[in-house]
Order: C-alpha cells, then sequence, then structure tokens
C-alpha cells in the first residue's frame, strides 16, 4: 500500500510504491516480444475504450497504478492514483471525451530497465477526442503470469479539431512587397481591435504564450515595463548564469543554436528573448505598466495601460501573469533593529554588481542557488563576503546530477524536445517520489567527496523533502537547494566564510547580532530569501476582490499537480504563466489551447479535483 508523508505545502503527500518485480513477483523472459506484447495490449485497450466498458479497462491496470491527464479528459491537470480513482475518473469522463483512433506511434514501444529490479514497456501513441488530437505515454510492467498491465498512464491534448497552429506547411504563404514594417507598426499599435488576451511581463513565460497564441490566431498584447526586452535578465546580478542545461531550454518554434553553450550566461539569454520577440513578430509594448485590470459584469476584462506617456484602455477576454515566481518580487524577512543599521540592506534580486561593493564587509543571508551565485561575484571581485546559512541546503553538482536527471531525455543527441516534454511529464510527481529517492541517492554517492568537505566545514546538508534531491524541493518551493558550478569548493576552502550556528536575534547599527550572543560585522546585508506569494501581484493590478478569489500558485496539491499555474486560477479569464524555461515551453502550449478553445466555444467542462 502507498505511505502517507507529511508535506509542508499540502496534508498529505501519498507516496506509492514502485512495481518492482519482486513486489509484482514477476521476471522478464529473456525472450520477450515488446512489440507483440505493447500491440495486445493497446489493441485490447483501444477495445474496451470503443465499448465505454470501464470495468474492463481498470483490469488492465495493476491495483497501484496512476493517470495523468493534461486537457485531453479533463479539461485540467489531474493525476489519479489507484485502480478506484482511474476507474470513477473514467465512469465520469470516457463517454464525454469520446476517445478514439488510438495507434501506437512509430518507433514505439521500446523496453527499459531503469535499474535490476525495475522493468517496463514504454509506449507512445497518439488518439483524439471529440474535441482534439492526443497523445499518450503508457507504461506496462509483468505480471506473475506472464501478462503485462498498465502502471502509468499519461494523456496529452495536442492540438483542436479545426484550429490547427498556424505553422510548417499552414504558414503564410504570400508575397509582401515593402508593406511588411507598415502592417506590423499597425498590428503592434492596436488602433483597430482590441486585443483579446493581455499579457502582463515580457520574460520567456510571456514571450512563449505570445508565440502559441499568435500561432493559433489569437491577438495578444504583451505589457513589458522595462525599456527592452531580456532587461528582466540583464538587470539582475552580473554573475548570473543559469544552472540547467541547454537541451531543456529551447523556446517554442524557435531552438537555440547547435553552438549555444550548454549553460547560458542571463545578459545572452536576455539578447536571445529580444532577437525572439523580433523573430516571432511578437506585440510587445516595453515601458509600459498595466496600471489595472478589472473584471466587468459582461465576463470580460476592463484594462488600463500606461504606455509612451499615455494611457490605453482596452476591454479584453483574458489577462496573463507573467511575471515570475513570486511575481518576481523580493521576500524580506523582518528583524528588530534594522531601522538602526547604518549599512545597506538588499534583497538578492535588487543585487546588481559585487564591484559597488568594493571595500565593504558582506553578508548573504541564504544558502541557495542565489545566496551561492552572488557569494561567488563577491569574493571574485575581491570583497570580504561571509553567508549565513539559516536551515541546511540540498546540493548536487551540474557534472553529476544533471547526467544522472537528465541523461538521456534532455541531452546531447536525446529525443527532439516535443517527445522529451512529453516523457518527461508522463512521470507523475507522486509517483516518481520513490524514483527520485533513489536517484538521489546515487547522485550523493557520486557527489561524496564534495559533500563531505561541506560537512567537515560545517555546512548543513539535506536530501531534500523526503530524501528526493531537487525534485519536490523544485515543485513544492522553487528553491531550497544549489546546483553547483564551483562556490561549494570555495566554501571548503574558507574563500566563501560560512555562519550557521545560530540564529539571527537582531541587526545592530555595525552589523548582525546572534542568539547565541555573538556578532557578526557588516556594512551590506543581502537577504537571498526568496520570493513572495505571487497573487500578491494579482492584488495590486486586479484589487483584493480578485485577489481574494486567486487559488495559490505554486506548491503540490494532493494528487500531486502544481497549484494555480498554467490553468483555472478561481477567477474566469484569469491566468497565471509561470516556471522554467522548460516548463514554459510546454505549459504555454496548454494555456494557449485552453483560451482557444474558449474563443472558438469548445471547451469543455473542466473535471476539477475537489478542495
Amino acid at each position: 500500500m502507498a505511505t502517507l508523508v507529511p508535506s509542508h505545502c499540502c496534508p498529505m503527500l501519498q507516496v506509492p510504491n514502485l512495481p518492482t518485480l519482486d513486489r509484482l513477483n514477476a521476471a522478464v523472459a529473456p525472450d520477450l516480444d515488446v512489440a507483440k506484447v505493447a500491440a495486445a495490449w493497446m489493441g485490447s485497450f483501444a477495445s474496451l475504450v470503443e465499448a465505454g466498458d470501464v470495468d474492463g479497462i481498470a483490469g488492465l491496470f495493476i491495483e497501484e497504478s496512476h493517470w495523468r491527464d493534461m486537457l485531453a479528459l479533463t479539461w485540467d491537470f489531474r493525476t489519479f492514483h489507484g485502480v478506484s480513482d482511474i476507474q470513477r475518473f473514467l465512469s465520469d469522463r470516457l463517454a464525454v471525451s469520446k476517445l478514439a483512433n488510438l495507434r501506437i506511434k512509430e518507433g514505439s514501444p521500446i523496453f527499459l530497465r531503469p535499474y535490476p529490479d525495475l522493468a517496463w514497456i514504454n509506449i507512445m501513441f497518439d488518439f483524439e477526442t471529440h474535441v482534439g488530437l492526443a497523445s499518450g505515454v503508457v507504461r506496462l510492467v509483468p505480471m506473475s503470469n506472464g501478462d503485462w498491465k498498465a502502471h502509468c498512464m499519461y494523456t496529452n491534448l495536442e492540438d483542436l479539431k479545426g484550429f490547427p497552429e498556424q505553422i510548417g506547411s499552414l504558414r503564410n504563404h504570400a508575397p509582401n512587397h515593402g508593406k511588411w514594417e507598415q502592417e506590423r507598426q499597425q498590428t503592434m499599435s492596436f488602433r483597430g481591435e482590441d486585443p483579446v488576451v493581455i499579457i502582463i511581463g515580457g520574460g520567456h513565460s510571456g514571450l512563449d504564450l505570445a508565440a502559441r497564441l499568435k500561432c493559433l490566431g489569437v491577438r495578444a498584447l504583451v505589457i513589458e515595463k522595462n525599456p527592452r526586452i531580456g532587461d528582466n535578465w540583464r538587470n539582475r546580478y552580473e554573475a548570473l548564469c543559469l544552472h540547467d542545461p541547454v537541451w531543456c531550454h529551447h523556446l517554442p518554434y524557435l531552438p537555440f543554436p547547435p553552438t549555444w553553450p550548454v549553460y547560458t550566461p542571463a545578459l545572452k539569454l536576455g539578447n536571445w528573448l529580444e532577437h525572439y520577440a523580433e523573430a516571432m513578430e511578437l506585440n510587445v509594448w516595453t515601458s509600459s505598466t498595466m496600471k489595472s485590470a478589472r473584471p466587468n459584469a459582461a465576463g470580460t476584462w476592463d484594462v488600463v495601460i500606461a504606455a509612451s506617456g499615455a494611457e490605453r484602455r482596452f476591454t479584453v477576454k483574458h489577462v496573463v501573469f507573467a511575471t515570475g515566481f513570486g511575481g518576481g518580487e523580493g521576500k524580506l524577512p523582518s528583524y528588530p533593529g534594522m531601522e538602526t543599521f547604518k549599512g545597506q540592506i538588499l534583497h538578492s534580486t535588487e543585487h546588481k554588481r559585487a564591484i559597488d561593493h568594493a571595500g565593504k564587509k558582506v553578508v548573504i543571508v541564504g544558502a541557495c542557488t542565489s545566496a551561492h551565485d552572488i557569494a561567488v561575484d563577491y569574493y571574485e571581485h575581491g570583497v570580504d563576503v561571509t553567508m549565513y546559512q539559516r536551515s541546511s541546503t540540498y546540493v548536487l553538482t551540474t557534472k553529476n546530477g544533471w547526467a544522472r536527471i537528465m541523461k538521456p531525455i534532455y541531452w546531447e543527441g536525446g529525443p527532439p524536445t516535443e517527445v522529451a516534454d512529453r516523457l518527461n511529464a508522463s512521470f507523475p510527481h507522486l509517483m516518481s517520489i520513490p524514483l527520485n529517492q533513489r536517484q538521489a541517492r546515487v547522485i550523493a554517492e557520486d557527489d561524496k567527496d564534495l559533500l563531505d568537505g561541506l560537512r567537515k566545514c560545517g555546512f548543513k546538508l539535506n536530501m531534500g523533502t523526503m530524501d528526493t534531491g531537487v525534485a519536490i524541493l523544485a515543485w513544492n518551493r522553487g528553491g531550497g537547494y544549489y546546483i553547483d558550478v564551483g562556490a561549494s569548493q570555495m566554501i571548503i576552502d574558507g574563500k566563501i566564510k560560512l555562519k550557521n550556528d545560530s540564529q539571527i536575534a537582531a541587526f545592530t547599527e555595525s552589523g548582525l547580532k546572534f542568539e547565541d550572543g555573538s556578532e557578526l560585522a557588516a556594512d551590506v546585508v543581502v537577504f537571498a530569501t526568496g520570493l513572495g506569494d505571487a497573487r500578491n501581484g494579482v492584488r495590486k493590478v486586479c484589487g483584493d476582490a480578485v485577489g481574494d478569489k486567486c487559488k495559490p500558485i505554486w506548491g503540490l496539491n494532493d494528487e500531486g499537480e502544481i497549484n494555480g499555474a498554467w490553468r483555472d486560477l478561481g477567477v474566469p479569464g484569469l491566468w497565471y504563466m509561470t516556471g522554467s524555461l522548460a516548463l514554459s515551453r510546454f505549459h504555454s502550449k496548454h494555456v494557449a489551447l485552453q483560451i482557444k478553445a474558449m474563443e472558438e466555444g469548445v471547451f469543455g467542462n473542466r473535471y476539477e479535483a475537489e478542495e
């Protein structure tokens, strides 16, 4: 049976067991005919789906199985754990969804054995619903009697029937002789028609969604407060570099060139986003701010934008916040005496250059990614820097960690990004917990020398939430870890000083005082303490009435799905687009499909989880 484990984000996370060969009392025959097994299972599945036989379908799954759906059958993001939940879901949704034309994809299936005691047949397939084209991934595991049954099913809406993306052979074929610039200016001005969608924020999330909507023929306008697209990366600290590898970072329709560095400098990414908006002909107003957005009695939104020294007013169907984790606002703790401190107090979102604090003593409060990056920057510019660690941190190296986590899906020579995204999503978050626990132990062994060095110098380490490494920390908190690119050795060597033996009691005029009575002199204190509640940004623009109705944004719910992002936010026509480059690329299609379906009158009823 699955076990229940407390979580800081939801009351209990249900952690399932892995379908190991021992648990299944099964073995894999040496002469296994993978194609035959897959064809037989898919044939039975398709026949039972056509007959509407829910009990029969359930018989194709093991008892502790999982079905994750993104829009295809639920118009929501749902994960059903266990056969009884899957049966209830299918009883409610199979008939109305009208699944048809199920077929195995070319190049599938394949047999995989990620661990000696784990084996499955991975099948990728396509199908249709009454309104859309969809894809799926199912993993079959062996039974003691030689049969194979499903352990994990994933279904995903890919396109809407009758409303394909205008790409490839469907792109504009008409020549344009000398009219392109004028037409772009006219389109960008929105003097003729109001936008259907307003997107607040011109970072990667906002641009991804704008590109998706453009290809679906939905008028969208991006509002960016900075003078240039990409300034949200240019204006951060100079040392900022992405720690995720390039293979998971491509933007929709326009991947990075093959010469792109594995780890992208922030300034380079900012320039690429500016290039992307131009190449994709996205409608972006820079140096513009959203003054207000209010729902009206007609079910639309009245928005007021400050742009080019004037106010523009539109009535739109949808308002999308693409303002980053926590709305991009730093979360600054409060301590006694802060007002008496004679030095400078900054949040990491306000920090720019280490050289600004040359000759001063700097204390960084926090010990995750931003804290490490900023500390390295200070040390390399000759600044006396101390990292104050309030609680333990999960650390893995890019060298060992990413090879274990990303390879072979997001890696050189791996599958196309579109395939990789679906394979990645096909592992429900809660189902993956025991897999992540195994992976984290292997990575810790790979990184043993570095981790032992950190422990020896007093740095406090953990293995992540429920010992899952980086996985649940990212989904629940969007932080709490450091992916090492060199700072850890600097801490071990004492180049970056460390204090973590007592909690901060108060600020003094000249630094920090701790509960054990010790003090730490500082001219500058930088809080690398995370970001605030994303709903605060919604409240500022949309008012308290809307803010009060807004669902939580980020963190896992009881099914293991992310709260709030990319789907219903609790207020009709209001959306939150966020996440890493990989998540934004993938889920921008989901947001765009929902909006397009609503605009074309083909959106069904959401099959939402009970609160």
